[in-house]
């Protein structure tokens, strides 16, 4: 058992190390652009929060459809087909297809559109009475999103992102399978294709783990930015 544990260890300490790699990448793209199309797909609703969307109800609404429309595209495939599809973009993007940092462009594609409609879905639910006030008070736009939405919205937002994330360490775990490296790699290459339960049993571990350690961190903050 302890030369099974020092074989395994550098591999296990590789393994994390490139999973930890493509989800951080692609948790900024996630969270930049995520918040942004949530935003937008908010804020130029036909029924949404101002009377003009970006200046034009037509122009708000017509952003409003292809954003939709796009976020609907991204929800619907499966990641591994959304990988695959993908290959020529992220060679072109990255310069190569293989490896955490070519699999952070397919999980940043997968992760957008999801977080987006959280982000969306959070938004929806502050009090229209709020936005009402601070428009009665002068408020810009910008202020409203900063101010009001934003500020009301964090809790939620926040626990949005925690399944963003636990969705990224899921899809990190498939692309490992196709090439990306990471835990998903180092189960199928040693635990599967060697019959090697242990590399197996450690991999469903940290999985378990991790997830528990995100959705608990998030439970918190989302409580103590909830009393602020």
């Amino acid at each position: 058992m302890i030369f099974e544990w020092n074989t395994m260890l550098p591999i296990l300490g590789k393994a994390i190390a490139e999973t930890f790699q493509m989800i951080s990448i692609a948790l900024v793209f996630t969270i930049i652009f995520g918040l942004l199309i949530g935003i937008l797909l908010v804020a130029t609703d036909e029924d949404g929060l101002y009377d003009a969307p970006l200046g034009s109800r037509r122009l708000g609404v017509l952003v409003h459809g292809v954003l939709g429309f796009v976020v609907n595209i991204g929800r619907s495939l499966p990641f591994i087909i959304l990988m695959v599809v993908l290959i020529p973009f992220t060679r072109v993007a990255v310069g190569t297809s293989i490896g955490p940092i070519a699999a952070s462009v397919p999980l940043s594609i997968a992760a957008i559109p999801f977080f987006a409609r959280l982000v969306e879905i959070s938004l929806r639910e502050v009090d229209s009475g709020l936005i009402e006030a601070a428009k009665s008070l002068g408020a810009t736009r910008r202020s409203i999103v900063r101010n009001v939405l934003l500020a009301e919205a964090r809790p939620s937002i926040v626990l949005g992102l925690s399944t963003s994330v636990i969705s990224l360490l899921n899809y990190s775990a498939v692309a490992g399978t196709i090439g990306a490296g990471g835990i998903g790699d180092m189960a199928i290459r040693y635990g599967y294709q060697r019959y090697d339960n242990a590399y197996l049993v450690t991999t469903i571990v940290i999985l378990i783990v991790v997830v528990q350690l995100v959705q608990i961190v998030a439970n918190r903050l989302a409580r103590r930015l909830s009393h602020r």
